[in-house]
């Protein structure tokens, strides 16, 4: 029951499909960004959650620069709604030869895996797709043929892209799920600001603000910056311990 009343929103039951972007400082926030990647799958992993990446570009020196990947299981996109924004990585750079201390900057961004049966207007004379040729490791089909599709709804600026599967046609198919994902998050929040206005909602948790803070020099702590929760315990929750962050997310919400 109490699961039921927290994750009660129309897509909290829904699979989610989650993006990681590095901020800016090249080498430094890509490797933060696969660090976060490899945070989520470990997550999953502990739930027992399937993950399937849809697109991901590797950094030039290390890291990623970007990183589309689904996590399948029930109530996954109720759990994870609760990760979007900016988290801040605060370290002894191991890429800097002076040995100091740098910040880093990544953007998580969940959408909810939309199903068939939901209605997402989404009309063929607004998008414009393109094809390009695959990059990094997958085999010789890789680099041979312009199987990957990236698809822009240009009314909204809005992109998805896929280069994960063999096939042009299924990759289009996997770019058009996140498309529909992504415009069913975007009309839901502009739904919810709404209602947030007429109602005067002074409070809230702001979309795609900083988040959370993993410091680990000169002292070691995971803060969540809306809830002030916050824990010492950094090589777990980097390991994918992040429960008590988004059971502290959650009945915050609750209680708003």
């Amino acid at each position: 029951m109490e699961l039921e009343k927290i994750l009660g929103g129309e897509m909290d039951n829904h699979n989610a499909i989650v993006t990681i972007h590095p901020g800016a400082g090249g080498t430094e926030s890509q490797d933060w960004a696969q660090m976060l990647f490899r945070l989520y799958l470990r997550w999953a992993e502990r739930r027992r959650f399937k993950t399937q990446v849809i697109d991901l570009l590797p950094g030039d020196e290390a890291g990623i620069k970007s990183v589309d990947f689904t996590v399948q299981g029930d109530y996954a996109y109720g759990y994870l709604k609760s990760e979007t924004g900016v988290h801040r990585l605060v370290r002894i750079s191991p890429f800097d030869a002076n040995h100091r201390r740098h910040t880093s900057f990544a953007s998580v961004f969940v959408t909810p895996e939309v199903d068939d049966d939901v209605e997402i207007e989404i009309d063929e004379k607004d998008l414009r797709i393109d094809t390009y040729r695959s990059s990094g490791a997958g085999g010789q089909h890789v680099n041979v043929t312009d199987s990957a599709v990236r698809i822009t709804h240009i009314p909204t600026g809005i992109v998805a892209q896929c280069q994960n599967e063999r096939s042009q046609h299924r990759n289009k198919d996997v770019a058009m799920k996140m498309l529909r994902s992504r415009l069913y998050e975007k009309y839901a929040r502009e739904k919810e600001e709404e209602l947030k206005k007429t109602q005067g909602d002074k409070k809230e948790i702001a979309w795609g603000s900083q988040i959370r803070s993993y410091v680990l020099a000169p002292y070691r702590l995971v803060k969540d910056h809306r809830t002030d929760f916050e824990s010492g315990n950094v090589d777990a929750i980097l390991d994918g311990d992040i429960d008590p962050f988004i059971e502290a997310f959650l009945s915050t919400k609750m209680t708003r």
